[in-house]
């Protein structure tokens, strides 16, 4: 073991004397607390006993993962200061250089590549190992997690609620926006996301399977007619979230077309309501339109031709293992949903097309 002293003002390392009969050491400026200190001695890696603490390299997978300190701090519900001394002290370890600091962030080194798969692994099986061991009901840790903005305070924070009153040690932060949220990069353990899903290299879990429909309001239908068959979709002034895609099923085919419009929305409820207004027609889930339908603001259109099934999913980065907290949040989802068919518009006989 080595000694220690305070040294607040340090920042070189310096080499110790060689005592009678003891092997020559070092000192090392090294991280203790909110301190910096010195320690003489040898190092771990030296010793070939090499000692990492589990957030160590938690720590430098996720700054590798999202690039970042700032990023890794986010995602793991730290200060960058606990973030840059983690790295320090796992390098110090090693012995050499896993990341190169640069202005926009950290890269890789060639070192710091390999280490990474390593640490990833034996993290995830420590973690998992981890919570073999504790009970079943006792969640701890961090949640974070990004839900659309249209339905997620509806449909989906009360779910986050009652998962906050079963496991009063889970820290849950959610962040509720319609645009798209990179999770690797913005340090979110999962996302919620409703419709189709691109391809990627995240995983995704359905929760539940939404039925979405080509909508209208009467004064738009009486003032300029309905589609009647995908083709004449493009004839008409389409409400939409950007430069999108509208997909039919055509006697089991797929029919894909290109709507053209001058309104746009980043959010599904405002498109609903510019639909009731008589301003165009709107492609949008039935959890969004079902009390407009029912109220008579909005009429389904082109039923003929229904949208395929879309869902609602869990998405969540690549990894060996989906973290405890997570497979809980999707069996309390699913049973939410099971529960309460109502709030997506399913099983209603006026929204049988």
């Amino acid at each position: 073991m080595g000694e220690h002293s305070i040294l607040p003002h340090c920042s070189t390392i310096m080499a110790a004397g060689t005592y009678a009969g003891v092997v020559s050491c070092k000192q090392f400026v090294v991280p203790l607390g909110n301190k910096l200190v010195a320690y003489s001695g040898k190092l771990c890696r030296e010793t070939g006993n090499v000692k990492m603490d589990i957030e160590d390299l938690d720590t430098f997978v996720a700054v590798a993962d999202t690039g970042g300190i700032s990023a890794a701090a986010r995602r793991l519900g730290v200060s960058k200061s606990i973030v840059s001394r983690r790295l320090f002290r796992i390098e110090a370890e090693l012995g050499t250089q896993l990341l190169a600091r640069t202005t926009r962030g950290a890269a890789l080194t060639e070192a710091g590549s390999t280490f990474r798969d390593h640490a990833a692994r034996a993290s995830a099986e420590i973690n998992m190992a981890r919570e073999t061991i504790l009970p079943t009901g006792g969640l701890r840790g961090r949640l974070r997690i990004a839900m659309p903005l249209s339905i997620g305070p509806t449909h989906f924070a009360p779910v986050l609620a009652e998962m906050a009153h079963r496991h009063p040690h889970l820290h849950i932060q959610s962040s509720y926006s319609d645009r798209f949220v990179d999770l690797i990069a913005e340090g979110f353990d999962c996302a919620l996301r409703v419709g189709y899903l691109p391809d990627s290299n995240m995983i995704a879990k359905r929760i539940v399977t939404i039925q979405g429909r080509l909508v209208a309001s009467q004064d738009y239908i009486t003032t300029h007619g309905s589609p009647e068959t995908p083709d004449e979709v493009v004839a008409h002034e389409a409400l939409m979230q950007g430069t999108e895609s509208w997909q039919f099923m055509d006697d089991g085919k797929i029919v894909t077309v290109q709507p053209q419009g001058r309104f746009k929305a980043d959010n599904a409820v405002a498109l609903a309501a510019a639909a009731a207004s008589g301003l165009g027609i709107a492609f949008l889930p039935d959890c969004i339109t079902h009390d407009y339908i029912r109220s008579g603001a909005l009429v389904p259109i082109m039923t003929r031709y229904p949208p395929p099934l879309a869902g609602a999913f869990v998405v969540r980065p690549p990894g060996l293992h989906p973290a405890r907290k997570i497979r809980v949040l999707i069996d309390t989802l699913v049973d939410h949903c099971i529960r309460n068919p109502d709030i997506w518009g399913l099983g209603r006989e006026d929204l049988q097309a």
